[in-house]
């Protein structure tokens, strides 16, 4: 989508018509964010789950313990907003280290 703006003036000091000046410029946007969510299963260590939150998503412990009980009671919980790039990569990372230390927990993302 683009804006136009016109600048008419009118006439000058000495009589003449002034110029009209259109310019066009396109109308920019905040890219969509992303949420990214950690969701519950039943072999991952609590305690795994606070450390996936602080490492990954900079939350102080208690934040973390306080997700990590949201998704032990509600079944997930958004553990972040972020651009699709950003929240692609924390996806990535969270399952990756959770696979190496031979964990099931899921990290997905969704657009908010």
């Amino acid at each position: 989508m683009t804006m136009t703006f016109t600048t008419i003036a009118g006439k000058t000091d000495d009589g003449t018509d002034a110029t009209v000046v259109t310019k066009t410029r396109p109308e920019t946007r905040r890219p969509p964010l992303y949420k990214v969510l950690l969701l519950n299963d039943d072999y991952t260590p609590m305690e795994f789950v606070v450390h996936v939150l602080e490492r990954f998503f900079g939350l102080n412990h208690a934040q973390a313990v306080e997700i990590m009980l949201t998704v032990h009671k509600k079944g997930l919980a958004v553990v972040g907003v972020f651009s699709h790039e950003i929240a692609e990569t924390k996806v990535t990372q969270v399952m990756d280290f959770a696979r190496r230390h031979q964990h099931p927990l899921q990290c997905t993302m969704e657009k908010e």
